[in-house]
């Protein structure tokens, strides 16, 4: 057996693991960010104000949206593997969780995975108690009216949270 076709065999063979090494180099790089909120306007209004971000910032970013906090639970599974760098949720959603919020079903869950340890989280809502909640899961958050009607503070609140 040739040195090329044992090279093809084991390419063939770990072709998915050497796939996978590939992407995870290339977006290393890259910051993930998934925003989970059950309003389309809001949706927009991370893609709008994350984009712009990004633009300033001259780097890469992948932005994934959920519309549900049972959702973002399924893309936070799918990317186990490369954990998002920031997540920003509302916590206002469906009202499966009951007496919790749907955000903070889902902050729990993503506090259940190793891999997202270094995950940082926004909590983005207009609920009146976001800050205790926040202060209860040692995340960061930002009230929607705060960030409505402050631009800046928005994108200095994500931007703090992808060092």
């Amino acid at each position: 057996m040739s040195i090329i076709s044992v090279c093809c065999f084991y390419i063939h063979f770990y072709n998915d693991k050497i796939l996978k090494i590939c992407y995870n180099i290339i977006m290393k790089n890259t910051k993930t960010i998934l925003a989970v909120d059950d309003s389309p306007s809001w949706i927009g209004f991370h893609k709008n104000y994350i984009e712009e971000i990004f633009l300033e910032l001259d780097d890469d970013y992948k932005l994934d949206t959920a519309n549900s906090a049972k959702e973002g639970y399924n893309l936070v599974m799918q990317n186990n593997d490369t954990p998002y760098d920031l997540i920003i949720t509302d916590m206002q959603m469906e009202n499966d969780f009951a007496p919790d919020y749907a955000g903070e079903w889902l902050i729990k869950q993503i506090k259940t995975f190793r891999t997202y340890l270094n995950t940082k989280i926004i909590i983005c809502s207009g609920t009146y108690n976001i800050k205790q909640i926040a202060e209860n899961f040692s995340v960061d958050y930002i009230r929607k009216s705060q960030a409505v009607t402050d631009i800046n503070a928005y994108k200095e609140k994500v931007i703090e949270n992808l060092k």
